[in-house]
């Protein structure tokens, strides 16, 4: 039961960082990106083409990789999403879901089918022993600290700075945030380019921890929304703590019978969502 608690503790920081761009996007612009999943693969083959060019170097192309996510999700916002936003979350839906379409045949297309990883040296084979029978691999526990360290800095992002004070703003009420001076289009443009460095980090470690295609999207995509409903819109500790859940009640099924797994996680974010739809913590940001 350690060993399972233990892990699933580790495949919940994974999924963590698969789900905080969403919990911000939607927090803020009340947005939901169907194209979340296919967008971290698209960060992890970015890391991928990237490392073939540079010949090695996987975690410095990585992180050359975040300014360009972090442009990228500026301008799609400012020139594309913006233009969907309103009452009626219809728009958005469809034009995320076709992005998803354009993201996975354009990965088709430039790398085929084939799964790809990223090269990191040997430390994705990594594991530090706890004790005669626990091993916990080193890659995973770099992912966990790095997800806890992206949920506490967005938490202290939206507490602590202006630009959180801008983004609780108008998510509570645009048009009065409008008519105190803020540019409701400019501060939804930074939030997506947030959520775009924490989808590019995710597709990176993704990809680092295992392999990747381009079909892959939809399943993170629901791996992250699950998250999201489980621990509730809230509040980004609630992210957190929804992917841990799921990373948690996963590893019991895979324990159970190795074909379970995913499907036991499902049926925990259905009992939660009827049950409980606005989640087990909501709280409002601030």
């Amino acid at each position: 039961m350690i060993e399972i608690l233990l892990q699933g503790i580790l495949l919940g920081g994974l999924y963590t960082l698969f789900a905080l761009g969403q919990s911000l996007m939607f927090g803020v612009m009340r947005l939901t990106n169907t194209a979340q999943g296919d967008f971290i693969i698209l960060g992890a083959f970015a890391v991928v083409a990237g490392t073939t060019l540079a010949g090695g170097a996987p975690f410095a192309v990585a992180l050359a990789v975040l300014p360009l996510a972090f442009g990228f999700g500026y301008a799609l916002q400012r020139y594309v999403l913006n233009g969907t936003l309103g009452k009626d979350p219809l728009p958005s839906l469809v034009v995320t879901f076709g992005l998803s379409i354009v993201i996975q045949n354009l990965l088709l297309e430039l790398f085929s089918a084939d799964p790809r990883s990223i090269e990191t040296g040997g430390l994705n084979t990594q594991g530090l022993a706890l004790g005669d029978s626990l091993s916990l691999g080193v890659l995973p526990l770099v992912i966990l600290a790095i997800a806890v360290a992206a949920t506490a800095g967005l938490q202290w992002l939206f507490a602590r700075t202006a630009l959180g004070r801008s983004f609780r703003a108008v998510s509570d009420d645009r048009e009065i945030a409008e008519l105190m001076g803020l540019d409701a289009k400019k501060v939804y443009a930074f939030a997506t380019a947030i959520a775009f460095v924490l989808i590019a980090v995710a597709g990176a470690l993704q990809g680092m921890r295992t392999t990747v295609s381009p079909s892959d999207g939809p399943l993170l995509l629901l791996f992250a929304f699950e998250a999201v409903i489980i621990g509730g819109m809230g509040s980004f500790w609630g992210t957190l703590a929804g992917a841990m859940i799921l990373g948690i009640t996963q590893q019991i099924g895979f324990r159970l019978d190795p074909g379970w797994g995913i499907w036991v996680g499902h049926i925990v974010f259905l009992i939660v969502l009827v049950l409980r739809p606005q989640g087990l913590f909501p709280k409002t940001r601030g």
